[in-house]
């Protein structure tokens, strides 16, 4: 199955901007605001700063790497995602020229974990949920393989770590994707890519997503480059 037959989106609507109203402690993500200070070994201290923490209610994710060997050698599943964070950089001056429109991405299969999802089992099963979801097929844990360390994407600021993950999922039949049904899934596509291409892309900026090129990067250390 190359990708999901939906109607497309073109464009998102800001139906409101309530930041001036909105508290930091609710909705997606929660931000807290702190005034800190170091200390030091000879116990004195550094002067006082401000430091804002982004937090998610729920703290971290996983991503799932979905891999086969095809006729022309690795390919990865890609998905494409509507993406507002980095939609709405159209209205902000950048500091150099970007003529990129971000209304989507294209990304591994990822998903945030449950509170329920606790320890390595928990991580596994995250990791199944998301593939069965987000990619269209039925894994079980022990297909499940860590891909290294987790991550951060932006430890200045957002405390998210990001658990990599990979699947081999060669020989096996593939079904549409269900889904969670968000508004942010609309126009959802899926797809397959060669990885050396997938690769290329992640270098020239043009899919400008970290966790697909490190995760496709430590597959092939895993793989030690074979084909």
């Amino acid at each position: 199955m190359a990708e999901r037959s939906q109607v497309d989106v073109t464009d998102i609507e800001v139906v409101e901007d309530f930041t001036a109203t909105g508290r930091c402690d609710e909705g997606f993500l929660h931000v807290r605001r702190l005034r800190c200070r170091n200390l030091r070994e000879d116990g004195s201290h550094s002067a006082m700063y401000r430091v804002d923490v982004i937090d998610r209610p729920r703290l971290d994710a996983v991503a799932v790497l979905v891999w086969r060997r095809g006729e022309q050698g690795l390919e990865v599943l890609l998905r494409e995602n509507l993406r507002p964070a980095a939609y709405f950089r159209k209205d902000r001056a950048t500091p150099l020229p970007d003529a990129a429109r971000y209304l989507k991405t294209q990304e591994i299969v990822a998903g945030l974990l449950e509170p329920t999802d606790v320890g390595e089992a928990g991580l596994l099963h995250r990791a199944v949920e998301e593939v069965r979801e987000e990619g269209g097929y039925h894994v079980t844990p022990r297909d499940i393989r860590p891909l290294g360390g987790a991550f951060f994407v932006a430890p200045g600021i957002l405390s998210e770590k990001i658990f990599l993950t990979e699947v081999d999922v060669t020989g096996r039949a593939q079904h549409p994707p269900p889904g969670d049904g968000s508004p942010l899934e609309e126009g959802c596509r899926v797809r397959w890519s060669p990885l050396d291409e997938v690769l290329a892309a992640c270098v020239r900026g043009e899919l400008p997503d970290a966790k697909t090129e490190l995760a496709i990067r430590r597959l092939l250390d895993r793989l030690g480059h074979a084909r």
